[in-house]
């Protein structure tokens, strides 16, 4: 998939454009999405990076990196996506002008969004403005239950297996390997150690079952209580895994909560819990897709 940042990086050519934020690209997105793939012209994706809301003062535990979402949306298949930097000038820009700069400047034809898309200064345009500016429109109607913001409130909660539901595909965390404390290793459980990027969303404390690179893998998310541990970790046991991690960005699966992380009476009841936890990962079920 060609990516662009801005107008001009893109050919002018005929488009069906899907336009919205899509953090996370849940099911609601896909369906918005996908009606833009299977309308006539070059299936195209316009977005915004950093989030809106960010931008505009507010916190946002992002469900996936830029990154990432691009990978998602060119599964879905789209050819081509323009990520347009959001800033506050963008967000005081007309909505006649925001249409004009960067949606007939790439030779939008038909625009496609959920069917309450706002945009431009004060929220002020709608796909009814864009259909009086001569552009084709195909609203897509809201998926009822499905939002960002109750993705995001069930992976605070730690219910991945909900969160799955609604994004159509695992929980994931993803984030660079490195070196930690090395416990894991000497207990017979080495670890991969992940650093996550400040604005993803991790889910609740506890001990999950999933996947990551291909391995069933255990993961921690916490402080390590048994170790009177203080700072948050995200580490992943991979299992039937031999190799080095070291440097590599690591996109890790949750699919099920097993439990609380828990500080133990002592270091032999730790590694026969951990024991369990690995029997239960092995066990474990991947979320249907």
């Amino acid at each position: 998939m060609k990516v662009g940042r801005e107008p001009a990086d893109l050919e002018r050519r005929p488009r069906a454009v899907a336009i919205g934020t899509f953090d996370g690209v849940h099911l609601g997105h896909q369906a918005v999405v996908r009606a833009a793939v299977d309308t006539d012209g070059v299936p195209t994706v316009v977005t915004f990076h950093p989030h809106p809301r960010a931008v505009l003062g507010n916190r946002v535990e992002l469900l996936s990196t830029l990154e990432r979402r691009l990978e998602l949306l060119a599964a879905l298949g789209v050819a081509e996506t323009l990520v347009v930097e959001f800033t506050p000038e963008l967000a005081a820009l007309a909505p006649e002008a925001f249409a004009r700069e960067y949606l007939q400047a790439i030779g939008g034809e038909v625009v496609v969004a959920g069917a309450g898309f706002r945009f431009g200064r004060r929220r002020a345009g709608d796909l009814a403005l864009l259909e009086r500016l001569g552009l084709g429109v195909r609203p897509v109607s809201i998926v009822e239950g499905i939002s960002s913001s109750r993705i995001r409130q069930l992976v605070h909660d730690g219910d991945v297996a909900a969160a799955a539901r609604l994004l159509g595909r695992p929980v994931e965390v993803e984030g660079n390997v490195v070196p930690g404390d090395a416990r894991g290793g000497t207990l017979g459980f080495p670890t991969a150690n992940l650093r996550v990027d400040p604005d993803l969303l991790v889910p609740a404390f506890g001990i999950y079952a999933g996947a990551a690179a291909g391995h069933r893998a255990a993961v921690s998310i916490g402080v390590n209580p048994h170790y009177g541990g203080s700072e948050r970790r995200v580490e992943a046991f991979l299992l039937d895994f031999e190799g080095d991690l070291y440097g590599r960005p690591l996109v890790v699966e949750l699919w099920q909560r097993l439990r609380d992380e828990r500080a133990f009476g002592s270091e032999q009841e730790l590694v026969e819990q951990i024991a369990r936890d690995v029997d239960e990962t092995r066990a474990a079920t991947r979320p249907p897709a």
